[in-house]
């Protein structure tokens, strides 16, 4: 079984790279989605399109959910014998972890795919916003995507790519835009990795789930989506949201102070809203949510 491992923070493209990718081929996959948030989006967009679907609860799988992460495998081995796993950890988790877990099981060959946001990697990696655990989804990293290069100026690009290969000289980089990657990179020879001791990762942020029972107004959502994004409510770093709405169902998309929004694919008997953030006004933002 070839397993791998898709990382990056919140946004940068992680389920749109799994979505792209399995259009290229038609070999046996199953993929373990870890959401950040209580109610799960990731695993409903991935089902959704067709795609066998295996879903973690809330929790980081490099640490409290670690014994799940080895026994869904396990089942996952068991019951479903893929010639293809890929596990996609939640933003705030460090491939190390994931990548202990696999080798517990004796499961290899593991490729690791790491994604960043070029309109916003100089950023943070210069005020270490999310800390070490941000650089490690880069140097342990087999395949670095350095997704939305189309939305920066050729100064940034350069700049992005030297410090990303200055933080992994071995991995292949590819700039990409809609996080699409040839299919072929993915079973190049992967490098000997060091787990290091401890799991890294951002314990430090805040998540909002919000469930909503009824339909809503397309256009009062969007203006709830623009406001987070302005950090009417706290500092948003990410926000997505599946919901039925006065104009059928939708989903909802908030990365790197970007909204956006698109149909979906079936209809959506469970809305909800997941926020993720720092100093957040959840009351506030329950309140315009469900009004």
């Amino acid at each position: 079984m070839k397993t791998t491992i898709v990382c990056g923070v919140l946004g940068a493209g992680k389920t749109t790279f799994i979505r792209n990718i399995l259009k290229q081929g038609a070999e046996k996959t199953v993929v373990l989605v870890n959401d950040f948030g209580s109610a799960g989006i990731d695993g409903e967009i991935l089902s959704a399109g067709g795609i066998e679907t295996i879903e973690l609860p809330s929790g980081c799988v490099c640490c409290s959910l670690r014994f799940d992460l080895i026994t869904t495998v396990q089942k996952i081995v068991d019951q479903h014998n893929p010639e293809h796993l890929y596990i996609e950890p939640s933003g705030v988790a460090s491939p190390s972890g994931v990548i202990d877990a696999l080798d517990s099981l004796k499961i290899q060959p593991v490729t690791v795919i790491g994604i960043v946001d070029a309109t916003e990697f100089i950023d943070i990696y210069e005020t270490d916003m999310y800390g070490w655990f941000f650089k490690s989804q880069v140097t342990r990293s087999d395949i670095v995507l350095v997704n939305k290069i189309d939305l920066v100026d050729k100064g940034k690009k350069e700049k992005t790519l030297a410090l990303i290969e200055g933080l992994n000289k071995n991995a292949v980089i590819a700039p990409t835009v809609n996080a699409e990657l040839d299919r072929s990179l993915l079973f190049h020879e992967t490098s000997e990795r060091k787990i290091e001791p401890g799991h890294d990762h951002a314990l430090q942020l805040e998540s909002i789930t919000i469930l909503i029972k009824r339909p809503v107004a397309l256009e009062l959502f969007m203006t709830l989506l623009k406001k987070l994004a302005a950090n009417e409510y706290g500092q948003v770093i990410r926000a997505k949201a599946l919901a039925q709405t006065d104009q059928g169902p939708y989903r909802f998309d908030l990365a790197s102070r970007q909204v956006t929004s698109e149909p979906f694919d079936k209809e959506i008997k469970n809305s909800r809203l997941v926020v993720i953030g720092k100093d957040l006004k959840e009351d506030e933002i329950k309140a315009a949510a469900l009004n």
